[in-house]
């Protein structure tokens, strides 16, 4: 999301709208398969995975750290939500106050604590090329390997995003060299965790820079160790936007998630339904934004009110405990000790819910095949 304040951008009749609140080719057969050490969290075959290999589908909620320092309980308020992911905003100092060796090594603990995967990104990059206060992948970069101290070790339980929304509109080329510049950069200084790129055009990639240099990006990282996420507002309008975005990189083994989204936005009505489907039935991550502390128009995108874990808001409670939301799909990541279910007892209709979740279900239908019987995934189309 941007900073609120900074002006509505518009190029080729599509405009991304100033956002958040009060601060602000294709390579051979293994394109997708991992092969960095069986350590952490990582991509084998355009599917997440933890290190004993199983499947993790991130189900998560934005926070906006950098912004608000002293909300210090949001990350367990989220996760008690159901949430198996927290992507938390940092500043590396170029625009905003640098979140430090100590405040990072804090935040890691904070999710471990409550028992959730840390995607920590540096916002400080948004827009960069059409925002003048907007920094460089590069410094993203220096930045995480400043901070590598409180990242080593941790593996199992972070994905570092090296920067969010890195282009706007202007020069949204220029992101492929950029991304694998950053990605050099941060492997050749022994980052070896799991790393999440977001994609230009203020993260929505409509001119489909990142879709159609995916795979090249993906190759140049020697430990093929990327995941890639797209922004879906008002430029995934309807289902089949959603559905041949997320569908390409699934079809070419990529890994993707869906980084941010929200119900409705100034750039256009987003189809949360169709993000929320497309994702449970692909096996694919989404991080809705946001918690709370949104300004400028888009408070809507609030989660709850002021930061307020007991006041849900119409959007937070859609997305938490409605159709394909956290508490109907997320599964805590194993290495908290998380069995991988969706879903106990016994379904609507009369069959036992999958205990594997999706991963039972290769079709997408909501229907699943365990123990010589038929299973319903939780929060699917069959679920009723």
């Amino acid at each position: 999301m941007r900073k609120p304040g900074s002006t509505l951008i518009t190029t080729a009749g599509m405009a991304f709208a100033a956002a958040l609140g009060l601060l602000g080719s294709i390579v051979g057969p293994s394109v997708g398969e991992a092969e960095a050490a069986p350590t952490g969290i990582r991509v084998s075959n355009g599917d997440v995975v933890e290190a004993n290999g199983n499947e993790f589908v991130m189900r998560g909620v934005n926070h906006a750290y950098a912004w608000y320092p002293e909300q210090t309980t949001a990350i367990a308020d989220i996760a008690a939500k159901g949430a198996n992911t927290v992507r938390v905003v940092l500043g590396s100092g170029d625009r905003w106050t640098k979140t430090s060796v100590s405040q990072v090594s804090a935040l890691i603990g904070q999710c471990k604590a409550s028992k959730v995967i840390c995607v920590l990104e540096v916002h400080d990059t948004t827009g960069y090329g059409e925002d003048g206060a907007a920094t460089t992948l590069e410094k993203a970069a220096d930045y995480w390997i400043g901070v590598k101290s409180a990242l080593e070790g941790q593996e199992d339980y972070v994905v570092v995003n090296i920067g969010n929304e890195p282009y706007g509109n202007t020069n949204a080329s220029a992101w492929t060299g950029a991304t694998k510049s950053a990605i050099s950069k941060l492997r050749n200084a022994g980052i070896d965790h799991a790393l999440m790129v977001d994609a230009p055009n203020w993260g929505q990639d409509w001119s489909g820079t990142m879709r159609d240099n995916a795979a090249s990006v993906f190759a140049s990282d020697p430990d093929r160790n990327t995941i890639f996420s797209i922004h879906m507002y008002g430029v995934y309008d309807t289902a089949a936007e959603v559905q041949d975005y997320l569908h390409h990189f699934t079809d070419n083994e990529l890994a993707i998630v869906v980084g941010e989204f929200g119900d409705q936005h100034s750039d256009g009505n987003p189809d949360e339904d169709a993000i929320m489907a497309t994702a449970q039935s692909l096996g694919v991550g989404y991080v809705g934004w946001s918690w709370s502390g949104n300004g400028s128009g888009v408070e809507y995108l609030d989660m709850v009110n002021g930061f307020d874990a007991n006041s849900l808001t119409t959007w937070g409670n859609r997305f938490i405990n409605g159709a394909n939301g956290i508490a109907a799909t997320s599964e805590t990541a194993t290495v908290y000790g998380g069995g991988g279910d969706t879903g106990s007892g016994t379904a609507p209709n009369g069959y036992p819910y999958c205990a594997n979740g999706s991963s039972s279900d290769p079709d997408g239908d909501g229907w699943g095949w365990e123990s010589s019987r038929s299973c319903v995934v939780a929060g699917s189309s069959a679920d009723s």
